[in-house]
């Protein structure tokens, strides 16, 4: 008998036995059931878990289902030759693997993929704190879901305002989106005691919110609650969720509980799809938002919120060198000063104009404006860390690696808050200590520009610079890489190497980044052509200038009598800097 004709007949042999028949109707009316339990547990808010062991056991049937076909599907027949045996060895074989399969797919989707270099807390924490996961849009409109993650930060932003409670901030909060973490593991993670999280189904008008607390220790669910309601009412559900919240933590308000600013329901829209766009952080997404906040502020003029937004992305262009210095630094004041006629205590707009003088060269003014921001929201990361920056940029780098502690203590997960604390070590002179931070902003954002050429840097000045080169092999940015290369080699001795990627740097990036040209001047020693690129730092304005006084790089020029009167001449002096009053009391 050929090879073909014993499969015809095992086929055939199926189909007698309504193996086939059995298969395909089982198969049906699984998929049917699992796609009736989907709609039915997405209406009711059933338990994701439910679907999970509804379709493992599904899974478990299928083999159980053939076997039986296979025994019962022709009376009379008992004889099982080595063909048979051999199909219902498989059979077993494939239920087996898909049980395997379920649970290991369904292991690896309950993990999070972090950072290993992130470690855990080591027990869950005991205090008031919190994490505010994104709510899940439950919306048929995928584009709805600017709303859920607005109404989130919202509630964010309110608990943020109860001084007794230690809120994780949206970075940490938010990088859990989309991953089917347990409660457990993400509050080792972020170290805190509770989470909340929910979901939002927006319908035209109609509105579902649900809203769940849970304690971390045992994953107890300590506050519940579904609210169906009307647009206009969803700055109302904001307000009812944070006073639950805190009444359901038993904290006792030291004044009135904070509560939304009431406004229009399309002003509110505009608003959280003008700061998920700005967000992005991109040149259309800048332009998109200024022309979202505008529509805002045509609707509702009073809306301090929008103001602070605007205020912000005008700031975020200058940064990133999308609009004129003159034109976005008197942009952003005018927006920032609205918010501050509006409302005196707006922590975030004092924050804005502390950046705007920070960009304008009025440090004295940047230092009152982040101390009332402070002094107004002591528990705003985002604001904590402006402040560390800018205590760096003071030459106060105990006081910058305090606030920088503090950020990281309320957004574990943002890769810029590890940065600026690697930046302060290494200022500091704390190498080691820097590179454990670099590595942890790299871990988090593998694409971060300079983080391995920084890296390298603090080899470079341990004297290792063998090490050095291999870890600058990893920077993806030419400018950094050419600068280290060229450094590197030279401490190695090899001159050819080092004048060649000099030469390189220069062409390619001595009119943006001066300084990284200095940078390789200062160590090689040559005093000259130093104090020629710093010049050319300030006539091009790099941004990298602000870090000259205080790195390391530079100490081979500081007994040159040239260094002081540089400094003065561009109020980076030791006392010119030390005569800046800025004063920060962190919260216990």
């Amino acid at each position: 008998m050929t090879e073909t004709t014993e499969g015809e007949n095992l086929w055939t042999r199926l189909r007698r036995r309504k193996v086939v028949q059995w298969g395909i109707a089982y198969a049906a009316g699984a998929w049917g059931f699992l796609q009736g339990l989907a709609y039915v547990s997405t209406l009711l808010n059933w338990p994701a878990q439910l679907q999970k062991l509804t379709g493992l056991a599904l899974l478990i049937g299928l083999p159980i289902v053939l076997v039986l076909a296979w025994f019962h599907g022709e009376r009379g027949h008992s004889r099982v030759n080595r063909s048979e045996l051999a199909i219902l060895t498989l059979l077993f074989l494939a239920g087996g693997g898909l049980f395997w399969r379920y649970q290991h797919t369904s292991e690896t989707a309950n993990v999070t993929t972090l950072p290993t270099t992130i470690a855990p807390a080591v027990a869950i924490a005991e205090d008031s704190s919190i994490a505010v996961l994104p709510f899940v849009n439950m919306s048929s409109d995928k584009e709805q879901e600017y709303f859920s993650d607005g109404l989130s930060e919202e509630l964010l932003n309110l608990l943020s305002q109860v001084p007794q409670l230690r809120v994780i901030a949206r970075t940490s909060s938010f990088s859990f989106k989309g991953k089917e973490a347990d409660v457990a593991t993400i509050a080792k993670t972020l170290n805190v005691a509770n989470v909340l999280e929910g979901s939002v189904r927006k319908s035209g008008d109609k509105l579902r919110i649900t809203a769940q607390l849970i304690r971390a220790a045992d994953s107890s669910h300590l506050w519940s609650q579904t609210y169906d309601r009307q647009m206009t009412d969803v700055l109302a559900v904001q307000d009812e969720i944070a006073a639950a919240v805190v009444a359901e933590l038993k904290i006792k308000l030291l004044g009135v509980a904070p509560t939304t600013q009431e406004t229009d329901p399309k002003v509110y829209a505009l608003f959280l799809q003008a700061r998920e766009i700005g967000g992005q952080y991109s040149a259309a997404g800048f332009n998109e938002a200024i022309s979202l906040y505008g529509r805002a502020l045509a609707l509702d003029p009073n809306y301090v919120a929008a103001w602070v937004g605007l205020a912000d992305i005008y700031e975020a262009q200058v940064e990133e060198g999308l609009r004129l210095p003159e034109d976005g630094i008197r942009l952003a004041r005018e927006a920032a000063q609205q918010a501050l006629t509006l409302d005196p205590a707006q922590a975030e707009a004092h924050a804005t104009l502390g950046a705007v003088a920070i960009s304008a060269g009025d440090l004295s003014e940047a230092a009152q404006h982040l101390e009332r921001a402070i002094a107004l929201a002591p528990g705003n990361a985002s604001i904590i860390g402006t402040a560390a920056s800018f205590a760096r940029r003071l030459g106060r780098i105990d006081q910058a690696i305090e606030l920088g502690r503090y950020e990281i203590t309320h957004d574990p997960a943002n890769w810029d808050a590890h940065r600026q604390l690697a930046h302060a070590f290494y200022y500091a002179g704390r190498l080691s200590e820097a590179e454990a931070e670099y590595r942890t902003a790299l871990a988090l954002s593998p694409g971060y520009i300079g983080g391995h050429a920084m890296i390298a840097q603090g080899m470079l000045l341990n004297g290792n610079a063998t090490a050095a080169l291999a870890e600058n092999l990893h920077e993806t940015d030419e400018n950094w890489r050419l600068a280290v290369s060229s450094m590197a080699h030279y401490a190695l001795g090899n001159s050819a190497e080092s004048d060649a990627a000099l030469a390189d740097l220069i062409e390619k990036y001595g009119r943006t980044f001066p300084v990284t040209v200095a940078w390789v001047a200062a160590h090689r020693g040559d005093a000259e052509r130093t104090f020629y690129w710093l010049e050319k730092a300030v006539q091009y304005r790099d941004p990298l200038l602000t870090s000259v006084p205080f790195d390391r790089l530079f100490d081979t020029v500081h007994q040159d009598p040239r260094w002081l009167p540089f400094l003065r001449e561009h109020d980076m002096a030791p006392e010119q800097l030390a005569a800046i009053k800025f004063d920060v009391t962190l919260p216990k």
